[in-house]
């Protein structure tokens, strides 16, 4: 094999020296154990390897499953049980370098930048002390998966080289899309960043029914950005991963976010489409940025009517949705099928592009049509998934359920750097502190009555007493209230829900007016007028991961049946789950819920209506 000559380039913005639309977009393998020889069991190795991620660029070294980044597909049919041994073949140390400076000196959005000509750290940077000596600790969660608590990689079961997680899907789910990847205690962000990411997709008879686009026609598109660094002397890019982060004046750090947007492990590709449409299958897999895409034609004209949203994280749509206005926002553990009709475009290059950049390059990758016009058989349907049923408070969710309350705070409530997650217990009038503002104690009032409610926070890390205790299958309907701060991605692992309810809060700076950031309490009963953020239709889908802003209370509700056992919940910003925004619950089943003994002030038992 010739051996690849890479010559120095300049690294300015916006394109860093490296040739935009260069590359072809890369398509991962195809794993698929349901095939003639009813294959149940797969071994999936996450290896150190190496990768090209730009063919201008030297090669990187990664952390990945098979030795691919991302790792292989794997598919399979709803309601065939697949196993898997995830096994971690990986040696070594973390392959990427890790720093922090001031805000004004660490730009996220610039490669390298933190050494001076001699290899020395510029003043006010340091490295991050401890991630160079990490070891491979890995643990395989598929996310949006229903399968048991035993294996749905609970973030303390990771293991070190030599050594497997084995794991059993039901998929007992309709045609979906999710995707695999590490969940350690405490180095999501870093095992993630380093390659450990892949796509995993269900299909079933509605599904196939449809006869949507597939085989060459239907194409993954894994979105995330990185960071490399640079060589001190010359300035060009040496492709080694770069985990570069700002800090606050708090001295919070501020969640990673890089330059670079990858698709398909590839800086800035193309692909040659045919006048017909095509699905793509995409899942936003970046540690915490968000990705807003709209389809742009050579003159820059947004061409977003040819696009049509199908399915959302837990599967397929009612029906066909249209983008919203100013594009489809996904945050990060978002997924979203998508359908483009490229008929309308011979001849024409088109761009995918990212109109949440801030400050970086906002395309992602070109679309290159060809330029004959071919008969395409397929036709958007009207309709998608019949066996879909909209949720409704007090109808399809009856009104026997739980609700489970969390309040999400901004940084510096009461002197907590960091955002934090607060699970919350309803205190009665006499347990109500006479004087207000006190720590960890909010006030609201009830939507539905006008009435007072009073919570107080019993649990904010991860290892503290479980509170929430959920009945195998009873309905739930979670309450995210967000006092204040970056927008938060929160996944609840296990089940797929639906958003019920989007009310918003008065801000003031940013934060809740009437929320005391010195105390960490409310000054007073705190109104939600229902007048937040329409519910757009793609948003009335199934889902598992979902989009909270400063001053939101969202209610999301679903039935918490095929599986058992102890799961997790946190945001999806990797920054934000490691530094302590997650938190456990459990799901058992009734009959055995009457024996447990349960800590005082936990969830357990308080079914409400």
């Amino acid at each position: 094999m010739t051996e690849v000559i890479v010559q120095p380039v300049p690294v300015t913005a916006p394109d860093f020296g490296l040739t935009k639309f260069l590359d072809p977009l890369r398509i991962p393998s195809v794993i698929g154990p349901h095939l003639w020889w009813r294959q149940e069991e797969i071994t999936i190795k996450a290896v150190r390897t190496r990768v090209r991620l730009h063919s201008q660029l030297p090669e990187t070294e990664v952390w990945a499953y098979e030795g691919e980044f991302p790792g292989p597909t794997i598919e399979v049919r709803s309601g065939k049980r697949l196993r898997v041994a995830w096994t971690n073949d990986t040696d070594g140390q973390m392959p990427l370098v890790a720093v922090q400076g001031p805000i004004a000196q660490a730009p996220g959005n610039v490669p390298g930048g933190y050494r001076d000509a001699n290899g020395q750290l510029l003043p006010g940077f340091s490295v991050i002390d401890g991630v160079a000596n990490l070891p491979a600790w890995e643990v395989v969660h598929l996310h949006g998966a229903m399968t048991n608590g035993g294996n749905d990689g609970w973030a303390h079961n990771a293991v070190l080289r030599g050594n497997a997680q084995l794991a059993e899907y039901p998929n007992g789910q309709q045609s979906t899309t999710m995707w695999y990847h590490d969940h350690a205690m405490a180095v999501t962000r870093w095992n993630v960043h380093a390659g450990l990411a892949g796509m995993y997709l269900i299909r079933d008879a509605e599904e196939d029914a449809l006869n949507l686009p597939h085989g060459r026609h239907e194409v993954p598109l894994v979105l995330c950005d990185r960071n490399l660094d640079t060589d001190p002397v010359t300035g060009a890019l040496t492709g080694q991963l770069l985990f570069k982060i700002a800090v606050a004046p708090s001295g919070a750090p501020i969640p990673f976010t890089g330059p670079f947007n990858l698709v398909n492990g590839v800086i800035w590709p193309h692909l040659e489409v045919d006048t017909r449409w095509y699905r793509f299958r995409v899942v936003n897999a970046a540690n915490s940025r968000f990705y807003q895409l709209n389809l742009v034609d050579e003159t820059g004209a947004v061409q977003n009517d040819a696009v049509r949203i199908i399915g959302t994280d837990g599967g397929l749509l009612p029906a066909p949705a249209a983008l919203p206005a100013g594009g489809l926002t996904l945050a990060p553990a978002e997924r979203a099928d998508i359908l483009v009709d490229f008929s309308r475009f011979p001849g024409q290059h088109l761009r995918l592009t990212n109109t949440l950049a801030q400050g970086t390059e906002p395309d992602l990758m070109e679309f290159r049509v060809e330029d004959s016009v071919r008969h395409d058989p397929f036709r958007l349907p009207e309709r998608l998934s019949s066996s879909y049923v909209r949720l409704v408070h007090g109808t399809t969710v009856p009104e026997d359920h739980d609700h489970v309350f969390v309040a999400l705070v901004p940084p510096g409530t009461a002197g907590e750097a960091h955002p934090q997650l607060w699970e919350l217990r309803e205190l009665t009038a006499a347990e109500v502190p006479p004087t207000l503002p006190a720590e960890g104690v909010l006030q609201v009032k009830d939507p539905a009555t006008g009435e007072t409610r009073t919570f107080q926070r019993v649990a904010d890390l991860f290892d503290d007493t479980t509170t929430f205790f959920i009945d195998h299958g009873r309905w739930a309907v979670w309450n995210f209230l967000h006092f204040g701060g970056p927008t938060h991605p929160m996944h609840i692992h296990m089940v797929q829900l639906q958003l019920l309810t989007r009310r918003q809060f008065p801000l003031t700076g940013g934060n809740v007016a009437g929320f005391d950031l010195a105390t960490g309490g409310t000054t007073a009963p705190l109104e939600a007028p229902p007048d937040g953020r329409p519910i757009e239709k793609y948003e009335e889908g199934w889902k598992d991961t979902f989009q909270v802003q400063a001053g939101e209370w969202i209610t999301v509700a679903g039935r918490f049946e095929g599986a058992t056992g102890e799961f997790m919940y946190h945001c999806h910003i990797l920054d934000h789950e490691d530094e302590g925004m997650m938190r456990p619950f459990v799901v058992h089943p009734p009959e055995v819920a009457k024996f447990h003994v349960h800590p005082a002030g936990s969830g357990h038992g308080g079914h409400e209506h």
